[in-house]
């Protein structure tokens, strides 16, 4: 069915990050735009309704400002790129982050269905307006959730233009979404969107249920923790009850990592880092950060200056625990004083890294839990190049993914699933409380027949010792 609006363009292109505000949100800024495509049977006009899949949680809506190509760009300088802009109208980037898993980064799944990318209500003309300082905003049932304006985007217009038509030509009608603000929310069925640039009215959007589950061939809506961030946002803290924080602060690694057996997960301990001071004890939530082997012709762009190891660290937030994947190399230092107290006064919970650590002894001053597999004077360029941070790391030979619970005494440093942590921290607490009850029995003289594990007749003293307590 034609739009409304006559738009017709042969290619959507998206900014994947573009607001100073959103990446502040995110912890992460570009050097430069990245982009992705939408195909054209993703839009939709004003008043339209958008599905998210039967199965799925996490359905995002993003207001953006879109720039429609008026005349053909390829190979146009800065100076020039925005006399290229023929329209400017409200967009509502939809996606699905419960199909992100699948695309590797394309967003064809998750972002690329039919009426992912409505378009409306009207389109103004670019001489109208002030491109530089545009209000964007967006509505949920009334409700004003984002609200920034063009004056926070990291790339203008014009640079988008250029820096696209560098690669590729740019025709008449064309759709480029220049990317959306900080508060992005997640909506559900019946919720109903609208999103206004400048004073041109608001483009409105209903989101339902689709009528039956997405079914095989092909991926399955899965909602990973890394994704389950990126949706509702990193939990401020530890993300935690009250309850299931008391306890995990108490029981022992080694109590945790025997309910983990009993779950059929035997390879969460984090292995050979031990603490770097006495009495330490650690919990908090996983934020990643993977070291690659050094290669000296690679390591001036991705180990000096501002690097990932320095862009993460400063980007850490309350509760979280810097987790590095050194490989397990230990001939040279992964982390110094200086950026781990940067981590302390961000209010990290941790620092766990499988390499060494330098200047340690200045890590005793410090109040930062941090666990380590060795220590080395020599600077990370010696044998690491930080390479990115945010991914699945193997850490100690354990699997970590952001937002994995990490748990830390003097045994070392275990690894809990989120979707678990809530029954992992209350059987352990009973497996200790069961085994206080054994200690004593042991001690009074009692042998462990029977006893350990309890059984028989020692069920029922041992609840009548829980009553007494």
């Amino acid at each position: 069915m034609p739009h409304p609006l006559g738009l017709a363009p042969s290619k959507i292109i998206a900014v994947h990050l573009n607001y100073r505000s959103r990446a502040a949100e995110r912890g992460r800024q570009p050097a430069e735009p990245s982009y992705f495509l939408k195909p054209p049977s993703s839009l939709a006009a004003d008043g339209g309704v958008a599905h998210r899949p039967r199965g799925a949680r996490a359905l995002g809506v993003e207001a953006e400002v879109a720039v429609v190509i008026g005349r053909t760009a390829r190979d146009v300088p800065l100076a020039s790129a925005a006399e290229h802009i023929g329209g400017i109208v409200a967009a509502n980037d939809i996606g699905c982050y419960d199909l992100r898993h699948a695309d590797r980064g394309s967003n064809v799944r998750s972002k690329g269905a039919d009426g992912y990318t409505p378009v409306g209500p009207t389109v103004l003309d670019p001489s109208t307006v002030d491109l530089d300082d545009l209000p964007v905003r967006l509505w949920v049932n009334g409700e004003l959730v984002q609200s920034d304006s063009t004056a926070g985007l990291l790339f203008g217009f014009d640079y988008l233009i250029a820096d696209l038509s560098r690669s590729l030509t740019l025709e008449p009608g064309d759709i480029i979404l220049t990317g959306t603000p900080a508060g992005a929310p997640v909506v559900e069925p019946g919720d109903v969107v609208e999103v206004e640039v400048g004073d041109a009215g608001r483009l409105r959007t209903e989101i339902a249920d689709t009528e039956r589950p997405l079914a095989a061939p092909g991926a399955l809506p899965k909602l990973s923790e890394k994704d389950r961030q990126d949706a509702f946002g990193r939990p401020e803290g530890l993300g935690l009850s009250e309850e299931t924080e008391r306890l995990l602060r108490e029981v022992a690694t080694a109590t945790l990592s025997a309910q983990l057996r009993k779950r059929g997960i035997h390879h969460a301990f984090i292995e050979s880092v031990r603490p770097c001071g006495p009495g330490v004890r650690l919990l908090g939530r996983a934020r990643t950060l993977r070291y690659l082997p050094l290669r000296e012709d690679l390591f001036a762009a991705h180990g000096g200056g501002y690097n990932k190891q320095k862009s993460t660290i400063d980007t850490i937030r309350p509760g979280e625990v810097l987790v590095i994947d050194a490989r397990g190399d230990t001939r040279a230092g992964t982390i110094g004083d200086i950026l781990a107290l940067r981590v302390q006064r961000a209010g990290g919970a941790g620092i766990v890294t499988d390499g060494a650590v330098r200047d340690s002894g200045s890590f005793a001053d410090l109040e930062i839990p941090t666990y380590a597999a060795a220590r080395h004077a020599a600077v990370l360029g010696n044998r690491h190049v930080p390479w990115e941070d945010d991914v699945a790391v193997a850490c100690g030979g354990a699997l970590v993914e952001p937002g994995d619970v990490l748990v830390g005494d003097e045994d070392g440093v275990v690894v809990l699933p989120p979707r678990l942590v809530d029954e992992i921290a209350a059987d352990a607490a009973e497996q200790e409380r069961q085994e206080r009850f054994i200690h004593q029995q042991v001690d009074a003289g009692h042998r462990v027949e029977g006893l350990y594990p309890l059984g028989g007749e020692w069920e029922e003293r041992y609840r009548k010792w829980v009553e007494q307590q």
